[in-house]
This record gives structure tokens, sequence and C-alpha cells, in this order.
């Protein structure tokens, strides 16, 4: 048996993030709605979908990496744990950080670029 999704159809999945994506927000816990992101930003970035590149996954499949951001100056004090995109009305990707990282209200902070990778069918 053979399982196949063409690459179009992933890169549909990830235009639909690059394509839609207005703010990146770097969180505290888990959000798992828009407005749990806004309730637990600690700051953000207005990002486009200029901000993504697609190619080959890593592993398989595609992926759509998100460039490095940097937020001037973050607007609460917190432990960041994940990053957020957003839309004007939903949540579109939560990626948790490599390691929790303490944020200070005031400070700048810079989010590494990173990729969220649709693997081939098994």
């Amino acid at each position: 048996m053979t399982n196949l999704v063409a690459d179009s159809a992933m890169d549909a999945l990830l235009d639909k993030i690059s394509n839609d994506a207005t703010t990146l927000h770097v969180c505290s816990g888990n959000p798992a709605t828009r407005a749990a992101v806004l309730t637990n930003s600690l700051g953000n970035v207005a990002i486009d979908e200029t901000d993504f590149t697609k190619a080959d996954g890593d592993v398989s499949g595609r992926k759509a990496t998100c460039a490095q951001q940097s937020i001037g100056s973050a607007s609460a004090s917190g432990t960041a744990h994940c990053v957020a995109v957003i839309d004007g009305s939903a949540l579109l990707k939560v990626q948790d950080l490599s390691a929790d990282q303490a944020i200070t209200s005031g400070n700048p902070i810079t989010v590494a670029a990173h990729d969220h990778e649709v693997r081939d069918p098994s």
C-alpha cells in the first residue's frame, strides 16, 4: 500500500499559517486559543508571509521556517515557554522553545528562526 500526500497539499497547509500570520507572540504557559495567547503574551512582533520560507522537511515532507524575530521591548515579565502565531481571529500555531527563558518587562527579546514541519505519511 502506498501512502502519499503531494507537496502542493502540504504547502497549502503551510501557506495557511504563513499567509494569514499577523503577529508572533512569546508566551508563558501553553495557550490553546487566540485569547489565551493574548493573555499569556510576554511580548509580540508583527509578521507576515515574507517572514516564512518553504522547503523540503528535515525528516520528510515540507516545512515553513519563520525567520529570526526581534521584539524591541517585552510587555510583561515571566517565563517564556513557547511562541505562538496568530491572525486577526485565530490561533495558527504554537511551538515550544528549546528551553524556557526568563523574560523581564522592557527588555528586548530575540526569537530564533524556527520551523514547522509537515511529515510525509507513513
